[in-house]
Protein backbone atom coordinates (compact mmCIF):
# COMPACT_ATOMS: atom_id res chain seq x y z
CA UNK A 1 0.00 0.00 0.00
CA UNK A 2 1.25 2.90 -0.67
CA UNK A 3 1.57 6.39 1.32
CA UNK A 4 -1.43 8.91 0.27
CA UNK A 5 0.56 12.05 0.70
CA UNK A 6 2.88 10.49 -2.53
CA UNK A 7 -0.28 10.07 -4.58
CA UNK A 8 -1.79 13.37 -6.61
CA UNK A 9 -5.10 13.84 -6.29
CA UNK A 10 -5.72 12.36 -9.75
CA UNK A 11 -4.08 9.23 -8.92
CA UNK A 12 -5.39 9.16 -5.66
CA UNK A 13 -8.90 8.91 -7.58
CA UNK A 14 -8.48 7.71 -10.79
CA UNK A 15 -4.98 5.48 -10.20
CA UNK A 16 -4.92 2.08 -9.54
CA UNK A 17 -2.46 1.88 -6.63
CA UNK A 18 -4.43 1.27 -3.15
CA UNK A 19 -3.66 4.49 -0.35
CA UNK A 20 -6.67 4.29 1.88
CA UNK A 21 -6.96 6.82 4.27
CA UNK A 22 -6.90 5.21 7.65
CA UNK A 23 -6.74 8.49 9.28
CA UNK A 24 -10.39 9.71 8.20
CA UNK A 25 -11.97 9.15 11.39
CA UNK A 26 -9.74 11.15 13.41
CA UNK A 27 -10.11 13.55 10.76
CA UNK A 28 -14.03 13.42 11.20
CA UNK A 29 -13.40 13.82 15.08
CA UNK A 30 -11.09 16.95 14.50
CA UNK A 31 -13.60 18.93 12.88
CA UNK A 32 -15.22 20.27 15.69
CA UNK A 33 -18.77 19.02 15.11
CA UNK A 34 -20.90 16.14 16.48
CA UNK A 35 -21.51 13.67 13.49
CA UNK A 36 -22.59 10.44 12.19
CA UNK A 37 -21.78 8.60 9.38
CA UNK A 38 -24.41 8.57 6.61
CA UNK A 39 -24.65 5.86 3.99
CA UNK A 40 -26.14 6.69 1.04
CA UNK A 41 -28.26 4.02 -1.50
CA UNK A 42 -29.66 4.26 -4.54
CA UNK A 43 -33.65 3.57 -3.84
CA UNK A 44 -33.98 1.55 -7.12
CA UNK A 45 -30.87 -0.59 -6.97
CA UNK A 46 -29.49 -0.73 -3.79
CA UNK A 47 -26.21 0.12 -5.04
CA UNK A 48 -24.19 2.33 -2.26
CA UNK A 49 -23.38 5.52 -3.43
CA UNK A 50 -21.22 7.49 -1.00
CA UNK A 51 -20.79 7.71 2.50
CA UNK A 52 -20.85 10.86 4.37
CA UNK A 53 -21.17 12.66 7.80
CA UNK A 54 -24.18 14.80 9.01
CA UNK A 55 -24.59 16.59 12.30
CA UNK A 56 -27.90 18.21 13.20
CA UNK A 57 -27.95 20.87 10.77
CA UNK A 58 -27.48 18.70 7.72
CA UNK A 59 -29.99 16.39 8.55
CA UNK A 60 -32.53 18.98 9.44
CA UNK A 61 -31.79 20.61 6.17
CA UNK A 62 -32.56 17.31 4.31
CA UNK A 63 -35.49 16.51 6.36
CA UNK A 64 -37.16 20.29 5.01
CA UNK A 65 -35.61 20.30 1.63
CA UNK A 66 -35.48 16.55 0.63
CA UNK A 67 -32.54 16.35 -0.70
CA UNK A 68 -29.43 14.72 0.06
CA UNK A 69 -27.02 17.25 2.70
CA UNK A 70 -23.81 16.42 4.57
CA UNK A 71 -21.36 18.16 7.10
CA UNK A 72 -18.13 18.67 5.11
CA UNK A 73 -15.79 17.39 7.26
CA UNK A 74 -12.86 18.96 4.78
CA UNK A 75 -14.24 22.53 4.63
CA UNK A 76 -16.01 22.64 7.84
CA UNK A 77 -19.54 23.57 6.66
CA UNK A 78 -22.67 22.36 5.15
CA UNK A 79 -22.56 20.06 1.84
CA UNK A 80 -25.38 20.23 -0.08
CA UNK A 81 -25.12 17.34 -2.35
CA UNK A 82 -25.31 18.83 -6.33
CA UNK A 83 -25.56 22.40 -4.86
CA UNK A 84 -22.73 23.35 -7.76
CA UNK A 85 -22.92 20.16 -9.40
CA UNK A 86 -26.52 20.02 -10.14
CA UNK A 87 -25.70 16.15 -9.01
CA UNK A 88 -28.87 16.59 -6.53
CA UNK A 89 -30.11 13.12 -4.90
CA UNK A 90 -33.23 13.54 -3.62
CA UNK A 91 -34.63 11.60 -0.37
CA UNK A 92 -36.66 8.77 -0.85
CA UNK A 93 -36.40 7.81 2.72
CA UNK A 94 -34.52 8.06 5.53
CA UNK A 95 -33.71 5.38 7.97
CA UNK A 96 -31.72 5.12 11.49
CA UNK A 97 -29.85 1.95 12.41
CA UNK A 98 -30.04 0.46 15.63
CA UNK A 99 -27.65 2.42 17.83
CA UNK A 100 -29.10 5.98 16.79
CA UNK A 101 -25.39 6.22 15.74
CA UNK A 102 -26.02 6.20 11.56
CA UNK A 103 -27.86 7.21 9.26
CA UNK A 104 -28.99 5.65 5.53
CA UNK A 105 -30.40 8.06 2.82
CA UNK A 106 -31.99 6.37 0.48
CA UNK A 107 -32.46 8.56 -2.98
CA UNK A 108 -33.12 9.17 -6.30
CA UNK A 109 -30.67 11.06 -8.64
CA UNK A 110 -31.79 14.70 -9.81
CA UNK A 111 -28.54 14.65 -12.17
CA UNK A 112 -26.02 12.40 -13.66
CA UNK A 113 -24.50 10.54 -10.39
CA UNK A 114 -23.53 10.74 -6.80
CA UNK A 115 -19.75 10.72 -7.16
CA UNK A 116 -17.63 14.06 -7.52
CA UNK A 117 -15.30 12.23 -9.93
CA UNK A 118 -15.89 11.98 -13.29
CA UNK A 119 -15.68 9.05 -15.95
CA UNK A 120 -13.58 8.92 -18.98
CA UNK A 121 -16.59 10.82 -21.01
CA UNK A 122 -17.18 13.65 -18.14
CA UNK A 123 -20.11 12.37 -16.79
CA UNK A 124 -20.14 12.52 -13.17
CA UNK A 125 -20.00 8.86 -11.89
CA UNK A 126 -23.29 7.48 -10.61
CA UNK A 127 -21.50 6.54 -7.12
CA UNK A 128 -17.89 6.42 -5.25
CA UNK A 129 -17.23 2.85 -5.12
CA UNK A 130 -16.22 2.72 -9.03
CA UNK A 131 -12.89 0.42 -8.10
CA UNK A 132 -12.90 -3.11 -7.17
CA UNK A 133 -9.44 -4.65 -4.64
CA UNK A 134 -7.44 -6.80 -6.88
CA UNK A 135 -4.08 -8.22 -5.22
CA UNK A 136 -2.66 -5.05 -3.72
CA UNK A 137 -3.84 -2.77 -5.89
CA UNK A 138 -7.03 -1.47 -7.91
CA UNK A 139 -8.90 -2.01 -11.30
CA UNK A 140 -12.19 -0.76 -12.54
CA UNK A 141 -14.92 -2.54 -12.25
Amino acid sequence: MAAREELTHEELEEGGVLALDFGKLEKVAACGQDLVPVAVQDADSGEVLIVAYANAEALEYTRREGVAAFWSTSRNELWVKGATSGDVLEIVEIRVNCEQNSLLYRVRYKGQGACHTQDETGRSRAGCYYRRLVGDGLAPV
